[in-house]
């Protein structure tokens, strides 16, 4: 697909002439609905978002350190169909990766087979030593998965990158769906929207089903670094809405193998973390000694089996980019399927063959690190400068192992308000799993991520993106 035609999700190629089938009640609804109607409840959704307090962090901008997350109430829409195929495959997916991550802690199967690499597995920097032969209740690792997915045609859909430490946007899902609802209500009318507020319960359940053997009425909480984290809104939202104390490393104490919460009644036994902190802030008699984040003892309390964290140390392995890479070598080997979502083409320039290969095409290519995140140490070959792609090339020569590149894909548009007018934006997708006791659950919803600049193809809320409400459609009425 040509980076100058995108494949837009409500006018397929017509470039606004005539909207895709199923399509049409949403085209009339923008067209429709006037210019000054469209800019007061962009207006409100905004005011709303700010006066909740729905901001998020930018490390390093001192002059703009806490913004709001800018959102757009155009939304996009999946069919009933679409959505069955994508969760199959994000279910698959998951149940490959928490297999994967369970044998790299294990036997290591994978590595003595031949399939990955043992260097990558080993050597990688969020490969949790201290967590090697530890055992989680119902050896699930990842019991949250963010996987992110993006669209290049009418059935064109690829894995861009996993989330299995930490993944984060779940409380703007749903906040946004809970601002179009006030805003917009009569698209629900027009569109058979299933809900996604079921999610707090959901994460309670599953919080609950994975906790250490003979805990009769499990106690969750979630533990923050505090008001200074870029997520703080979502750990503090998360915990009020699925009813479960949000603590401090603080808060904790780890006493003979068990974790203790301070209460002014006292001491209470806590049976399942959910941490959103880093494996290096976790125990600072493991990791860092100067981490003030995390609760002294807390992984010898993992390991006696005594408490269940979520998502388990070590399971950021998952994330590399490099070992994504593999994925549908690992999709393949633990469930004897291939992989029913795709990966993008990606070479990795460890290898002399793909280095060579990258660096004959910097120009055309997005090269990442493959530890990176949040759109930050990325190339996007097409948009970059002269002096940007000397920059990588010098690094990448330097440190080939460091990096994957993969095409420049033409990111599919949605229509979304703009200072001009309705315009396409380029989007991705990031979907929610979770995996508890009783089975793997995708949630019928997303974070859709927009890239609002013009052209640009760099959708993270740090890089200048924002959000969408993701309507995913029921069986009954719409688009089947």
């Amino acid at each position: 697909m040509s980076l100058t035609s995108p494949f837009d999700e409500v006018w397929g190629l017509s470039k606004g002439e005539a909207p895709r089938e199923g399509f049409e009640p949403l085209a009339r609804w923008f067209e429709e609905t006037p210019a000054s109607e469209l800019t007061r409840r962009q207006q409100a959704a905004e005011a709303a978002f700010r006066s909740l307090g729905i901001t998020f962090n930018v490390y390093g901008d001192e002059e703009a350190a806490e913004r709001i997350i800018p959102f757009d109430i155009i939304p996009r829409v999946f069919s009933a169909k679409e959505w069955d195929n994508l969760s199959a495959g994000l279910e698959q997916r998951v149940r490959a990766i928490n297999a994967f991550v369970e044998d790299c802690y294990g036997a290591r199967r994978i590595i003595a087979d031949g399939v990955v690499p043992a260097d990558i597995v080993l050597g990688n920097s969020q490969f949790c030593i201290p967590a090697v032969g530890a055992s989680p209740p119902h050896g699930i690792y990842a019991h949250i998965a963010g996987i992110d997915l993006i669209r290049t045609g009418p059935d064109e859909f690829f894995v861009l990158e996993d989330n299995a430490r930490t993944p984060s946007g779940v409380s703007y899902m749903l906040e946004n769906r809970e601002a179009m609802l006030r805003l917009c209500p009569e698209l629900f009318d027009l569109f058979p929207v299933r809900p996604v507020d079921a999610y707090p319960e959901l994460l309670r359940d599953t919080l609950q089903s994975v906790a250490p053997p003979g805990s009769r009425e499990p106690r969750c909480v979630l533990l923050t670094p505090g008001h200074h984290n870029s997520a703080f809104y979502e750990h503090s939202f998360l915990a009020n809405n699925a009813g479960i104390e949000l603590v401090e490393g603080r808060d904790l104490e780890v006493d003979d193998d068990i974790v203790w919460m301070r209460t002014i009644d006292g001491r209470v036994r806590v049976d399942v973390i959910y941490r959103r902190i880093d494996d290096a802030f976790l125990d600072p008699l493991v990791f860092r000694p100067d981490s003030m984040l995390g609760v002294t003892g807390i992984m010898a309390a993992y390991m006696a089996g005594n408490v269940t964290l979520v998502n388990a140390p070590g399971t950021g392995i998952a994330d590399d980019k490099a070992i994504y890479s593999y994925m549908p070598d690992i999709v393949r080997y633990y469930t004897g399927e291939e992989a029913k979502l795709p990966n993008v083409e990606t070479w990795r320039c460890r290898e002399p063959q793909a280095l060579q290969y990258t660096l004959d095409n910097l120009e055309k290519l997005v090269v990442k690190l493959v530890d990176g995140s949040g759109g930050y140490g990325m190339l996007v070959g097409p948009t970059a400068s002269k002096a940007e792609i000397e920059t990588f090339r010098a690094a990448l020569k330097a440190e080939p192992a460091r990096y994957i590149a993969q095409p420049t894909l033409a990111l599919s548009t949605v229509p979304t308000i703009t200072d001009k007018g309705i315009a396409p934006r380029h989007v991705d997708f990031r979907p929610f799993v979770l995996t508890g006791a009783n089975g793997v659950t995708t949630v019928p919803g997303g974070l859709t991520r927009v890239a609002l600049r013009e052209g640009s193809l760099v959708v993270n809320s740090s890089q200048g993106g924002g959000t969408k409400d993701s309507f995913i459609l029921a069986p009954e009425g719409g688009l089947s």
